[in-house]
């Protein structure tokens, strides 16, 4: 009962560690570096990548072993009753017989066509390629959970300004309300103009405070743990715009043909499909193999004469004629004992051995082998088909990002000019309106047109680090 107490408690604690280590502490930051760890260490899709690994580096250590010579050892007991061979006289006999026998024998295939050799290379492509998806998996999860933390840092910096415009326009109800008490406003509905420009305000923080939230719970479900609100998320110098990449599409498609986990896996595995047709075609060769084994038995029938002594007497009624007249004739008889034979007397004595050099020559066996290869090459041109669709698919995704990251630096840059414009004319339009030139109206029109221009800069400078990020990916240099 104690014992079981303390299996229980073990468990217990186990347990909460391992809750504890799924955890992310909410009273500090949490690291874009720490997001990819946690998401990398528990995507399906890596663990499935990485088992995957591990089992072709299985089938590589099969391949080299096929090589080695085979041995294989056989040891059988017989009872019979009746009639049988005597296993030792070669003759029959009628009672019950307990034979052994034991054997070992080994074969080595000297030649097949160079199947194994080729399926060795087969094999150690096959597991490269499958240490190229290990990472490509890794791949794919650090380029999504990048783009999901760089949309939680955009999303705040959006609620962020949401939350300012709100203020501004909580001033400007408030300032009213009072002009509004000393019947001060320009116009009768400079009060409720702000009121509804208030309201706006409260809805795109309320929409802001959405969509942050939304971005954080996706990236809390790319990394597969329970969602916590209450974390913060460190910042990021994304305020580095050059506006020169530094490469074109054709250098980076040409350097992701070199680097890109996914493409070089996509080889791989047409180059192993290559080695396993050479493979499979040498099975129609004749092969070549070398046998050896040895042999011994063991029979209870087995028995041996052993001389005691010999006598000998006269032949009654038998005599030879001789110069001295009639002579007795003499015999001598053997006096034996029979024994058995032991069982390591027959272990060693019965043991054998046979060496063979045997060649066999595939003539017909319903095709088998031919359609075998049929088959090969068949796979290679789909491993052919899905290495060209591979290089297409990262050529158009290049060009897509590229384009849609100079987009975006393009529109930054009009965009940081316009809220420079916009926020000049807002200072100008308050200034007007608490003089009382303008009317509530057009001060409203030039606080909106700085709020969206805001809005608008923000996502501007996010979508362009997010694409050059994803231009990263794909060159293989992924940099925080």
């Amino acid at each position: 009962m104690r014992f079981t107490k303390y299996i229980l408690t073990l468990l217990f604690i186990t347990g909460s560690f391992l809750a504890f280590a799924q955890k992310v502490d909410s009273t500090k930051q949490i690291t874009l570096q720490q997001c990819l760890d946690i998401a990398v260490k528990n995507n399906l899709q890596v663990k499935q990548n990485d088992l995957a690994a591990q089992s072709a580096h299985i089938d590589l250590m099969q391949a080299k072993e096929n090589l080695l010579p085979t041995v294989t050892g056989n040891a059988n007991r017989r009872f019979s009753q009746g009639l049988g061979v005597n296993t030792v006289t070669n003759t029959y006999v009628n009672q019950s017989q307990t034979n052994d026998s034991y054997n070992l024998d080994g074969g080595l295939t000297l030649f097949n066509g160079f199947a194994l050799q080729n399926a060795i290379k087969s094999a150690s492509l096959a597991f490269q390629a499958g240490k190229m998806e290990f990472q490509a998996a890794k791949d794919v999860v650090t380029v999504t959970v990048i783009t999901g933390y760089l949309a939680i840092l955009d999303n705040a910096e959006i609620l962020k300004a949401s939350e300012s415009q709100l203020a501004v326009a909580k001033e400007n109800v408030d300032r009213s309300t009072i002009l509004e008490k000393e019947g001060a406003n320009k116009a009768a509905s400079d009060l409720t103009d702000f009121q509804g420009v208030y309201a706006t305000n409260q809805v795109a923080v309320v929409n802001a405070q959405n969509n942050l939230d939304a971005s954080k719970l996706n990236l809390f479900q790319l990394m597969n743990i329970a969602y916590q609100p209450d974390v913060q998320f460190q910042s990021l110098n994304a305020e580095a715009f050059t506006g020169n990449y530094g490469s074109d599409p054709n250098q980076i498609y040409q350097t992701a043909l070199q680097q890109l986990a996914t493409v070089r896996a996509s080889t791989l595995r047409r180059e192993s499909a290559e080695k396993n047709v050479k493979s499979v075609r040498g099975l129609l060769w004749p092969s070549l193999t070398l046998n050896g084994g040895l042999s011994t038995t063991y029979s209870n029938t087995a028995t041996k004469s052993t001389f005691i002594d010999s006598v000998t007497n006269a032949i009654p009624g038998t005599y030879v004629n001789g110069p001295s007249g009639k002579q007795s004739v003499f015999s001598t008889q053997a006096n034996n004992s029979i024994q058995k034979i032991g069982y390591g007397e027959q272990f060693r004595n019965n043991y054998g051995t046979y060496v063979q050099l045997g060649i066999t020559i595939p003539i017909f066996s319903n095709r088998i082998r031919y359609n075998a290869l049929s088959k090969a090459k068949i796979n290679l041109m789909s491993y052919q088909n899905i290495e060209e669709n591979t290089k297409i698919q990262v050529k158009q995704n290049i060009e897509q990002a590229y384009y849609n990251m100079m987009a975006a630096y393009k529109k930054y840059q009009v965009l940081t000019e316009q809220v420079k414009a916009y926020t000049e004319s807002y200072r100008i339009f308050k200034l007007r309106f608490d003089t009382g030139v303008i009317t509530s109206v057009d001060f409203i029109i030039a606080k909106n047109n700085l709020d969206a221009a805001t809005v608008n800069m923000i996502t501007a400078k996010y979508d362009y680090f997010i694409d050059s990020k994803i231009l990263d990916y794909y060159q293989g240099k992924l940099s925080l």
